[in-house]
């Protein structure tokens, strides 16, 4: 009985994609703009507002709990002006029966202008926005399609955001750069006041296929080139050991990044609230702009596309055999070196993409970044002990910090 229930015991979560892979960036590690080659005989990426409609009935529809989410994404999403998202607004209202309903919307911040921010207020809208840290560090990946600097005009977004009180996080790629910089990137957070951080290592393998897509897909065996801005595991780890001595003493209650709660989170045996670290996944697709729907957005390949919603509603292809078996291969297509790891409650793993190399067994399907998390498990393994005794004793987890510096005097 527990087969025929589990499934729809996750909240069902599908990702928007209004202008598809289109932006006005150039990002040279950026994975969603050669998507526009699989749609490369469409002539418009944008999606109709008949589409919106028929998504948000649809997804509303298909949801299990009361609280629902709508996430925006892109290519960069404010390449669709304000009244396209008034529009999804008044659908969601139309169609929402009164229910709790959210929206987040991710955006590299170049285009934020008071009027949107005052919607976006208006609104209750969360905004993620894309820095990759301090100018040096922006400005090497994330530059415009003319080659220019973005780093002022993403920083006048920001203020924009504050300005108007607007709630934001913030998403940093860690790159090959920026890695070996650690507190430069975390003191930049905290001065421009931002208490959300979520870190995003880039791991990409450069195809060997003539499919007209530059990065490897994660069906395509062996480790093959990998991208020269990818992050080195054991750089990797020292990025995420710095960071955590410092948040660990000061921080803990007031700065939150993503990987240290989820890491909290699977210690005291909470769901990690981040689909790469629980223990299988398949719950959080994306739909394109032309209605295609695929099992992940790191997956948007041609081999991971599980239909169309003008042929399919989402909950028949989000709880089709076929996405199951997506997300319980997480968990069942481990290597012999997971499933003997101290760590295998943290990570499970982590994301089915970055599996690619062989394990100390000769076994395929390891993460390309085990190394670098098994060292920065191993580390903050006390503290996370210390923190669950809390947790389970009902006590604020931040009481780690007086502990840890009263160790140090």
């Amino acid at each position: 009985m527990n087969k025929t229930i589990a499934p729809f015991a996750r909240h069902l979560y599908v990702m928007l994609k209004p202008v598809g892979s289109i932006c006005n960036l150039d990002c040279s590690y950026c994975y969603y703009l050669e998507k526009e080659n699989l749609y490369a005989n469409t002539a418009k990426h944008f999606m109709s507002e008949e589409l919106l409609e028929r998504f948000i009935k649809d997804y509303l529809r298909s949801q299990t709990k009361a609280e629902v989410l709508f996430t925006w994404h892109g290519g960069e999403a404010l390449m669709r002006p304000i009244k396209f998202y008034q529009k999804a607004l008044d659908l969601q209202k139309k169609y929402g029966g009164g229910r709790p309903i959210d929206n987040s919307i991710q955006t590299n911040g170049v285009l934020l202008t008071d009027e949107w921010c005052e919607f976006f207020k208006r609104n209750n809208f969360l905004v993620g926005i894309s820095i990759d840290g301090p100018r040096e560090f922006h400005d090497k990946h994330r530059r415009s399609k003319q080659g220019h600097s973005t780093f002022d005009q993403v920083m006048r977004g920001v203020e924009l955001l504050k300005k108007h009180q607007v709630e934001f996080n913030a998403m940093a790629v860690i790159n090959s750069d920026n890695v070996k910089h650690p507190l430069e990137v975390y003191n930049f957070f905290k001065e421009i006041g931002c208490q959300f951080i979520q870190f995003s290592p880039i791991v990409e393998r450069i195809s060997g296929n003539d499919n007209g897509l530059k990065f490897s897909s994660p069906t395509e065996s062996g480790i093959a080139e990998v991208a020269p801005y990818t992050v080195d595991p054991d750089e990797f780890a020292n990025f995420y050991i710095k960071i955590f001595d410092e948040w660990v003493r000061k921080d803990v209650g007031s700065i939150y990044i993503q990987l240290f709660d989820s890491t909290l989170a699977n210690w005291v045996g909470q769901p990690p609230g981040v689909c790469t670290l629980a223990k299988t996944c398949g719950h959080a697709g994306v739909m394109e702009f032309n209605g295609d729907v695929y099992s992940c957005d790191h997956f948007v390949y041609p081999e991971f596309k599980i239909g169309n919603i003008y042929s399919q509603n989402l909950t028949s292809m989000m709880y089709s055999d076929k996405q199951q078996r997506f997300g319980n291969s997480k968990f069942t297509s481990l290597p012999r070196q997971c499933r003997e790891c101290r760590y295998l409650f943290a990570c499970y793993g982590e994301c089915p993409k970055n599996r690619f190399i062989t394990d100390k067994y000769g076994e395929p399907g390891l993460n390309y970044l085990c190394n670098g998390f098994y060292k920065f498990f191993d580390h903050v393994r006390p503290y996370m002990d210390y923190m669950k005794e809390e947790y389970e004793n009902q006590r604020p987890p931040a009481n780690v910090m007086s502990w840890v510096n009263r160790g140090m005097k």
